[in-house]
């Protein structure tokens, strides 16, 4: 009935090649392993790193190159998933389907499987810019250590996504997040916080740090990891279990205890999940 998560603050700046890609990632996840974590999650986009590769003049790759480095990406997390006996959420990254592109979510299980959440809601940023598709179905995922779903960044806007991860029995919402200012940090911030009390879930988020100077739209982040609670008696006041330090280069780590939310689910202050009005509203389950 628990589960050690870590998020990772990503810190993007110029590469040369996919190996020092490679190399970041790898170093991250053992820092996770060094902590006995059994989840890791990265952040969305973070693999726009590899745009800053460059063509043979020095200019950033265009998005539409991503999906080139998909296979390697997904040898890259699936191989180490399995030799660290971790679960691997690696952010998001760009693939293609026919001449369509997708902000794809990828969890890697320790046994090598790998499942896949595509981004549901598409910003107006990543439409006009990048033509980005959306998604067209929710998957809750069930692993060794309960049951969770992966929502990206814009996503968790929506509490009626999140009503449905809930009623499908996820306990622990992962939301990989990637925001260039302020207010778009606390927008995804608080809706979290939203989300844990209106379902009594946890919520683990994290986002890009540092800067990618050459590539378009991602030269500016800001970014926090947080694991956040329902706000009840068995659970920090401020539905915080641990935050990084904002923009910095790290990996936070926290444990969460699955029973607690039966706990407050049926005898909590508040029992947000049970008392819902679906003589008056939607049942999204």
């Amino acid at each position: 009935m628990k589960m050690r998560v870590s998020a990772v603050q990503y810190h993007l700046h110029t590469i040369s090649n996919f190996e020092e890609f490679a190399a970041q990632v790898e170093h991250y996840v053992k820092v996770a392993q060094e902590f006995e974590a059994d989840f890791v999650l990265f952040p969305e986009l973070f693999t726009t790193q590899l745009m800053s590769i460059g063509d043979d003049n020095g200019k950033a790759l265009p998005i539409e190159a991503l999906p080139s480095f998909t296979e390697a990406y997904r040898d890259l997390f699936q191989g180490l998933a399995q030799q660290t006996g971790m679960h691997l959420i690696g952010g998001t990254h760009i693939t293609a389907e026919g001449d369509k592109l997708f902000n794809t979510a990828f969890l890697f299980y320790p046994d090598g499987r790998i499942g896949e959440q595509k981004k549901l809601h598409i910003t107006p940023t990543e439409v006009k810019e990048w033509g980005m598709g959306a998604g067209d179905s929710l998957q809750v995922f069930d692993t060794d250590k309960g049951r969770i779903a992966i929502l990206v960044c814009y996503d968790v806007e929506f509490p009626e996504i999140v009503r449905m991860a809930r009623a499908r029995g996820a306990d622990v919402l992962f939301a990989p997040s990637c925001t260039d200012d302020r207010h778009g940090f606390h927008r995804v911030r608080y809706t979290c916080h939203a989300r844990t009390i209106e379902n009594q879930i946890y919520v683990v988020t994290t986002g890009t740090v540092g800067a990618l100077p050459t590539v378009d739209f991602m030269r500016a982040n800001f970014g926090q990891a947080a694991v956040i609670t329902p706000n009840d008696v068995p659970f920090p006041p401020k539905g915080i279990l641990v935050e990084g330090e904002i923009n910095g280069d790290m990996v936070v780590t926290a444990d969460l205890d699955l029973s607690l939310l039966t706990l407050v689910r049926e005898k909590g202050s508040v029992t947000t999940w049970r008392d819902r009005r679906t003589d008056l509203y939607t049942d999204w389950s």
